[in-house]
C-alpha cells in the first residue's frame, strides 16, 4: 500500500510534449491548487526528441522548449480569477521558476547530466518532506533515470549510500503512462526498489483510442460538448486543442497524421467530427492524485478518477483490475477509468468557468461534506449500519445525494476467479476483459440511497477481514455542477 495522507499530493511532472501533453498540462494548471507541484521537467520519449547535431541525430516530432512557459503565461492571465474560487493556486512566477529542460536529445538518452536531471537529483538528495513524492511520467523516464544514476555514481561507494538509497526508495512513487523509453526497465527497475504505478493501456481511452469506448461514456468528449469548453470561457481555454480546429503544432510538420487540427486529418479519419476531443493520455496520472474524497491515492487498488490497479509486487501496481461495465455487460480494465468520464468532464468545465470570472456567485463550487461516523468502520455480519451526511453549498444551491457500493473494490465480492482475456489492436495491448460469472456477486442493500441518511445491511456471509466500499456523491445544482465524494470502508470483524 502507498500511504497518502489526507492532504495535497507532492508531485514533479516530466513530459515530452505532443498535443495530448499540451492538453493535459492545460488541464493540470486548472487543477494546480490541488497539488504541491515541486517541479516541471521537459523530457524526451521514443516518439519525441530534439536531436543532436554533433551526433548526427535528427529531431523526431520535436515541439520545442517553449510550450510549457507559454501555457504558464496564459495561466497567469486567469490566475486572479482562479484564486477567487479555490485556495492554493501557485503563482505563475513560481511555476515558471520550477520549469527545467531535461534529457531531450534522443529517446532513452540518459548519459548526459542536464538542467532537469540536476534539479531532480538535488531535489531528491535535499528533500526532507515525509510525504510521498509522485514523479508523473508523461514521456520517457530518461531524466529520472539520469538523476538517480547521478546519485548512485556520487554516493554508491560512500558510507551513507544505504541510507540515501533507502530514503529515496521509501518516498518516491513513479506513475508511468506507458513505457516510452527503455530507461525504466534497463536501469531504474534493476538498480532501485522504487514503487511504480504503471498505466500500460487504460490511458488510451482518454487518449487517441477514445472512440473505442461505449458512446454512453464518451458523450462529453464529442464535438458539441468540446466546443462549449473552448468557446465559452475566454482566452485560456482557447489554447485547448481539438480535432479540426485549424491549429498547427510546430514540430509535427513532417508528419501530417499527427496534425489533427488540419482539414486533411478529418478527410483521412471520417470517424471524427470537427472539434471532437483529441487526447489527454497523460491526465490520469494527476487524476489519481486529486484529493476529491475518493481516496484514490491512499491505495492504488481502491479505484477512482485515475483508475484501479492490482498489486503485482511490493513495488509494482498495474492497471489490470476489472470493473463491470453495464453498457457492454462484461468486466473491463478500461471501465475502472471510463466509468468516471462524465464526472471528470463536468468538473473540468466547471473549473473552466472559474477561469473566466472573479464573480464567486456566478459559478459552482464544491459542496462541503461532513459525515457523522468514521470513514473506516468495523462491522459485524448481519449488522445494520447507519450514516448521515451533513452538507452545504457555498452558493446556496440545491444538493443531490447518491450512495452506492463499489463492488469491485470491495473484497467481500472478490472477482479473482474471473478469466481475463487480453485485448489487442494489431498486436498492441489495449486492455483486459472478462465475461461475468453466474451469481458472481450479491448486491448489498442501501436504504434511501438518494437521501442524506442511509442504512446499509452488512451481509451475513461476510468473512472476517473482508471489506465493503461505500461511495457517497454530493452534487450541486446549476449549469456546471460540481461533486464532492466520500469513500466509507466497512471491514468485517467477527469478534
Amino acid at each position: 500500500m502507498i500511504k497518502q495522507l489526507n492532504e495535497k499530493a507532492r508531485t514533479i511532472i516530466t513530459t515530452d510534449g505532443e498535443v495530448d501533453d499540451m492538453n493535459s498540462f492545460l488541464r493540470y494548471l486548472l487543477y494546480s491548487n490541488e497539488f504541491d507541484t515541486e517541479g516541471i521537467i521537459l523530457t524526451s520519449s521514443v516518439y519525441h526528441y530534439a536531436g543532436d547535431d554533433e551526433k548526427g541525430i535528427k529531431p523526431e516530432r520535436w515541439t520545442g522548449e517553449k510550450w510549457i512557459p507559454y501555457l504558464i503565461s496564459e495561466y497567469g492571465k486567469v490566475y486572479d480569477h482562479l484564486k477567487v474560487h479555490g485556495e492554493g493556486y501557485p503563482t505563475p512566477e513560481y511555476l515558471q521558476s520550477i520549469y527545467h529542460v531535461g534529457n531531450i536529445s534522443f529517446k532513452g538518452e540518459y548519459e548526459q547530466e542536464t538542467d532537469g536531471s540536476r534539479f531532480l537529483e538535488n531535489y531528491l538528495l535535499e528533500d526532507t518532506d515525509e510525504r510521498p513524492l509522485y514523479i508523473q511520467t508523461w514521456g520517457g523516464t530518461n531524466t529520472t533515470a539520469r538523476a538517480l544514476r547521478s546519485i548512485e555514481e556520487k554516493y554508491g561507494h560512500s558510507p551513507e549510500w544505504s541510507t540515501i538509497k533507502k530514503r529515496i526508495e521509501e518516498k518516491v512513487v513513479i506513475y508511468i503512462i506507458l513505457d516510452q523509453d527503455d530507461t525504466y526497465s534497463e536501469y531504474i527497475a534493476k538498480k532501485w526498489h522504487i514503487k511504480v504505478i504503471n498505466d500500460k493501456f487504460n490511458f488510451w481511452y482518454f487518449a487517441y483510442l477514445w472512440k473505442y469506448t461505449n458512446y454512453n461514456l464518451t458523450r462529453k468528449l464529442n464535438h458539441d460538448w468540446q466546443k462549449k469548453l473552448v468557446n465559452n470561457f475566454g482566452s485560456f481555454l482557447a489554447n485547448y486543442a481539438l480535432i479540426g480546429d485549424g491549429r498547427i503544432i510546430d514540430g509535427e510538420n513532417e508528419n501530417e497524421d499527427e496534425q489533427r487540427g488540419i482539414d486533411s486529418y478529418l478527410e483521412k479519419n471520417p470517424e471524427y467530427e470537427r472539434f471532437d476531443f483529441i487526447s489527454e493520455g497523460d491526465s490520469p496520472s494527476f487524476f489519481y492524485l486529486i484529493n476529491n474524497g475518493l481516496r484514490n491515492s491512499s491505495d492504488p487498488t481502491f479505484g477512482g478518477w485515475g483508475g484501479r490497479f492490482v498489486e503485482k509486487s511490493s513495488t509494482l501496481y498495474t492497471n489490470e483490475a476489472l470493473d463491470f461495465n453495464p453498457y457492454t455487460k462484461r468486466y473491463e480494465a478500461a471501465y475502472t477509468l471510463t466509468r468516471w468520464f462524465d464526472d471528470i468532464q463536468d468538473d473540468f468545465i466547471a473549473r473552466a468557468a472559474w477561469s473566466a470570472t472573479d464573480d464567486f456567485d456566478k459559478v459552482s463550487h464544491y459542496p462541503i461534506v461532513d459525515i457523522d461516523m468514521n470513514l473506516e468502520r468495523d462491522v459485524k455480519p448481519g449488522e445494520r449500519v447507519e450514516y448521515t451526511v451533513y452538507a452545504k453549498d457555498l452558493n446556496g444551491r440545491k444538493l443531490y445525494y447518491k450512495w452506492w457500493i463499489y463492488d469491485e473494490a470491495s473484497t467481500y465480492n472478490a472477482h479473482e476467479h474471473l478469466e481475463a482475456k487480453q485485448e489487442d489492436i494489431e498486436g498492441f495491448l489495449i486492455g483486459y476483459n472478462a465475461e461475468p460469472l453466474a451469481d458472481s456477486y450479491h448486491k448489498i442493500r442501501i436504504k434511501n440511497e438518494n437521501q442524506p441518511t442511509v442504512s446499509i445491511d452488512v451481509p451475513k456471509d461476510i468473512s472476517d477481514g473482508q471489506t465493503i466500499h461505500v461511495i457517497l456523491e454530493v452534487k450541486n445544482d446549476g449549469e456546471h455542477p460540481l461533486k464532492t465524494y466520500r469513500r466509507i470502508i466497512l471491514t468485517a470483524k467477527e469478534n
